[in-house]
């Protein structure tokens, strides 16, 4: 799919591309911007979804016939984050080396191999655990997407605008997580790709699940999404840089602030995504926790999306500082409703402060992805004094993409450690609390951290 607004000969190929010029971006550079975010979009969106299908499966796995052990499904359910969070490392430097347009088709048409695996697997029940755990690393490949697409539309918007456009990118993806957690839990209950999608599973109950329509479900999607990211979107020539040239950012010491803050505020949202079903599952046996569990994703991509401008105008850092005060209180308030002893706890109570703990992760999502940019355009001019502007602009576009894509890897590594302080702390303490008391201190530590190097009067690097 060409565009009249690209050079015949180069075909998907931007040559001439500079979005702060005014004039540039108004008669031509937001039209190729907005194609590409709009391409963006779904290709993120159903990343997630296979990214996180296993928090709903594992909810599923004990009544169509195997027999797993508490840990062994929140095992099913973190493995996902941790091989996620891994390839977002790898991910993170692939865009300027293979192109934003090359790379987003392959890496979307990666998703097929677990979403087709995931189906065949469920329908034998001789499948053994070890194959599950497989599947279960395997759609990382889904974690991995989130840092190379943020990386490659963080290339194509000005200053003013890559705060909302990175929010726009990340909170609709984000969406993914709780399209998937609604679509699975109604496409399981009937055939919906026929006698080729496979017979269902016997209940106990006398009723049937289509498990395999789980995975099977996204196949046709990711086909479609692939094909046109390849023929529709855009390699920028001038966004390439070996992995030499982007190790740079490994020796920025706010690279790893950033990675910490951000594992705070998105490594909690993906976090709490993967573990919250079998969480509300394990406290509440008695509730239909997969008519509720896609809310919290929900709420936390359209925070996400819907609030990037507050950052843009007020300041990402004083944000990011409000947004960690508010998730110690939440998360305070989600322990006043777990059940105590003979206290069946109040699950509306439970349910309500994680709806305000899911939204204040997506506005510190957004809040701290909008401070990266701001960060590195003062801190490059000091690091290398004697770049020309627009050597200084074009490195540090480059160090914040590349930042933008490496905290993304480091904070996925929630989706990991939150579903397994659940069950860790449920195996030897029979609650949730003490993983809980743990992430209201994390919280309290990313609130000095950013009051002390972003927000306060006289901070470092003011943003």
């Amino acid at each position: 799919m060409a565009s009249t607004n690209l050079s015949p000969t180069n075909g998907h190929v931007l040559t001439d591309w500079h979005p702060e010029d005014p004039d540039f971006w108004t008669t031509r550079g937001r039209a190729i911007a907005t194609r590409n975010l709009w391409i963006s979009i779904p290709a993120l969106l159903l990343a997630f979804s296979v990214w996180m299908v296993w928090s709903v499966v594992v909810a599923k796995l004990p009544s169509i016939g195997f027999d797993y052990t508490t840990d062994q499904l929140f095992w099913l359910a973190a493995l996902p984050g941790l091989s996620g969070a891994t390839l977002r490392i790898f991910y993170s430097f692939m865009i300027p080396i293979f192109g934003g347009r090359k790379w987003t088709a392959l890496s979307t048409a990666t998703l097929l191999l677990p979403a087709l695996g995931i189906g065949f697997a469920v329908q034998n029940p001789n499948t053994p655990y070890s194959m599950f755990l497989i599947l279960a690393l395997m759609c990382g490949f889904g974690g991995g997407n989130f840092a190379s697409s943020m990386a490659n539309i963080a290339y194509f918007y000005p200053k003013a605008q890559k705060g909302n456009a990175l929010a726009m990118n990340a909170g609709l993806g984000n969406l993914g997580v709780s399209v998937m957690q609604f679509v699975v839990p109604l496409v399981i209950t009937f055939g919906v790709f026929g006698a080729i999608g496979g017979a269902p599973q016997q209940l106990a109950d006398g009723g049937e699940l289509f498990m395999q329509n789980a995975g099977f479900i996204w196949v046709p999607f990711i086909a479609i999404a692939a094909v046109v990211a390849w023929f529709g979107m855009n390699d920028i020539a001038s966004a390439t840089a070996s992995f030499k040239t982007q190790s740079v950012i490994f020796g920025r010491f706010h690279n790893w602030v950033m990675s910490f803050l951000y594992t705070g505020t998105f490594g909690s949202f993906i976090g709490y995504s993967a573990g919250f079903p079998l969480l509300m599952k394990t406290q509440f046996p008695d509730v239909n926790v997969l008519q509720y569990a896609f809310l919290g994703p929900l709420v936390g991509a359209l925070s996400r999306s819907g609030t990037g401008w507050i950052s843009d105008r007020f300041g990402g850092g004083r944000v990011t500082l409000w947004t960690f005060m508010g998730m110690i209180i939440a998360v305070w308030g989600v322990m006043q409703f777990l059940p105590s002893g003979a206290d069946a706890g109040n699950f509306w109570g439970f349910f309500a402060c994680f709806m305000v703990l899911f939204f204040l992760t997506g506005v510190g999502n957004a809040s701290t992805f909008q401070m990266i940019p701001t960060i590195m355009r003062q801190e490059v001019p000091r690091l290398n004094p004697g770049l020309d502007p627009k050597a200084t602009l074009k490195q540090s576009e480059m160090e914040s993409a590349g930042i933008i894509a490496f905290t993304s890897a480091i904070a996925a590594y929630g989706a990991f450690f939150i579903p397994k302080a659940y069950g860790i702390s449920i195996d030897y303490t029979g609650a949730p609390n003490a993983a809980l008391w743990g992430f209201m201190i994390f919280y309290a530590i990313c609130v000095v951290v950013t009051w002390f190097f972003y927000s306060r009067k006289g901070a470092p690097v003011p943003c």
